[in-house]
C-alpha cells in the first residue's frame, strides 16, 4: 500500500493534470506538504486527507 493517496481528478474542475503541491521552505528547500496537490488546469491547490474507516451498516442478518 502506498503512503500517499493519489487523486485521479481535480475536485474543482475534473481535469487529470495533477501534481504534488510543492512550496519553498524558510531555508529555500522545496517541500511537499502531506496530501497537498495542485491542478495545472484550474490552478487550484487542495489537500486530500483520510479521516478513517467507517463501520459497516448492520444489515440485520441479511447478506
Amino acid at each position: 500500500m502506498s503512503s500517499r493517496a493519489i487523486p485521479y481528478l481535480c475536485p474543482y474542475c475534473g481535469d487529470d493534470d495533477l501534481r504534488p503541491h510543492e512550496v519553498p521552505g524558510a531555508d529555500g528547500e522545496i517541500t511537499s506538504p502531506h496530501g497537498a496537490w495542485e491542478c495545472r488546469a484550474c490552478l487550484r491547490a487542495f489537500t486530500v486527507k483520510m479521516l478513517g474507516l467507517i463501520a459497516r451498516p448492520d444489515l440485520g442478518g441479511e447478506r
